[in-house]
């Protein structure tokens, strides 16, 4: 009977736990990419400035224990703008958390520039992280970063969130 009793609280403390990550797959209704978010995501619309260029950015984010999961996605006038963009998007996000760069690797070839980021900031006392890849593809760009406190941060989940990501 003591091990049926101890079976059954077993199971109930395990039925009590939910996974901190419920991976999901995510196809955007408005750019040509798939993702898994770690979360339930949301998005919203909003025009910003990168640099001197306005444009519509789609931010589609799930937060999992104060870290943050997101895809930005926009499209330009001119595929020629897309390399500045990205550093655009990689300037801006750096000073959002007052970082420091602390890995930067680009690549391009024809039709596509990718900026890989990795940087670490601080807000309100606490040390902050971020790891983007960054893509301008033909008239679009793609911002794909997870960002928050460093301690709460797991390399695994970045990796599987990151390489999830795949343009369509």
């Amino acid at each position: 009977m003591k091990k049926i009793s101890l079976a059954l609280m077993l199971a109930a403390a395990l039925s009590a736990c939910s996974p901190q990550y419920d991976w999901r797959d995510y196809r955007s209704s408005d750019a040509p990419y798939a993702v898994l978010f770690p979360g339930k995501p949301a998005s919203q619309t909003r025009s910003i400035q990168l640099d001197t260029l306005a444009v519509n950015m789609t931010m589609t984010a799930a937060e999992v224990n104060g870290v943050i999961f997101a895809v930005g996605s926009a499209q330009l006038p001119d595929a020629a703008q897309g390399p500045a963009a990205i550093e655009a998007m990689k300037t801006a996000l750096v000073s959002n958390i007052g970082a420091t760069v602390t890995s930067n690797k680009s690549s391009a070839d024809g039709r596509q520039a990718t900026l890989d980021v990795e940087a670490k900031g601080s807000q309100n006392g606490e040390t902050m992280r971020l790891i983007g890849h960054f893509i301008a593809r033909d008239k679009r760009i793609y911002q794909v970063i997870v960002m928050g406190r460093d301690k709460n941060i797991v390399q695994d989940t970045v990796e599987t969130y990151l390489s999830s990501f795949k343009l369509n």
